[in-house]
């Protein structure tokens, strides 16, 4: 998969691109990034990206004229047919639209700032506006990286083990089981004996009650649109009735 990463500061991406994960995604040809500085595209010889917005207020708003040619230039040399501008208007990114955009050959994304982008630039190239949610960045780049990572790791080969994926959280609507590791005993505090007993069903059934228990503590709004089984319902009716007691 390829990235096609619009910005005005590229420089911000060296570390989060060349590390880890994504550093070994890009060395197996499994992931490729491709950085374009807008500045490149403006149409004055001074680069302007960005000018007041009509009708008055505080900052700057991002041109429309070299973001517009940024996009038809990639455009011009690629498959890309998907361009999201982050924004913290956007919809939320969550695990079903990694999923989705995972999908893709090739994805835009361009990093808003300031006040934002010039409306026709979002109704000339069909761009998807995405946020990482309720709050303000100083600008998309930090965003662009978390939906960079969030897709890449769903790229059949980059995790290794596809398993790794499937276990996340949300990837069935639930927060993940507590996870432990060696020392089993540390401070007094003991890892879960069934973790230690090798009963692959029984540990199954614990972590998916877990799983099931802190969604239902720290984020009961996932339970409407979570995969619950009978026993997971069962489970629930359960922990409310402990509550109410």
């Amino acid at each position: 998969m390829k990235f096609h990463i619009l910005t005005l500061f590229p420089a911000m991406f060296d570390g989060p691109l060349t590390e880890s994960i994504l550093r070994r995604a890009v060395e197996s040809g499994l992931v490729e990034f491709s950085l374009h500085n807008i500045r490149d595209h403006a149409v004055d010889r001074h680069h302007t990206t960005d000018d007041a917005p009509y009708g008055g207020g505080a900052g700057m708003v991002m041109k429309v004229e070299p973001l517009v040619a940024c996009i038809e230039a990639v455009r011009e040399k690629s498959s890309v047919v998907r361009v999201i501008l982050t924004t913290p208007r956007g919809k939320p990114l969550d695990q079903q639209l990694a999923r989705e955009l995972a999908r893709e050959e090739e994805l835009v994304i361009i990093c808003g700032r300031y006040e934002g982008v010039d409306e026709r630039v979002r109704e000339l190239t069909g761009a998807e506006e995405v946020s990482l949610g309720d709050f303000v960045l100083t600008g998309g780049e930090i965003a662009a990286m978390a939906i960079v990572d969030a897709v890449s790791r769903l790229v059949p080969g980059v995790l290794g083990s596809e398993e790794s994926a499937e276990a996340d959280s949300f990837s069935d609507g639930l927060l993940e089981y507590p996870q432990y590791t060696r020392p089993a005993e540390f401070r007094g505090l003991q890892v879960p004996e069934v973790l230690l007993s090798g009963n692959h069903l029984e540990i199954a059934r614990w972590r998916r009650r877990r799983a099931v228990e802190k969604t239902f503590r720290e984020r009961p709004d996932l339970l409407a649109t979570a995969h619950l089984s009978a026993e997971d319902r069962k489970y629930l009716e359960e922990l409310a009735e402990a509550i109410q007691r």
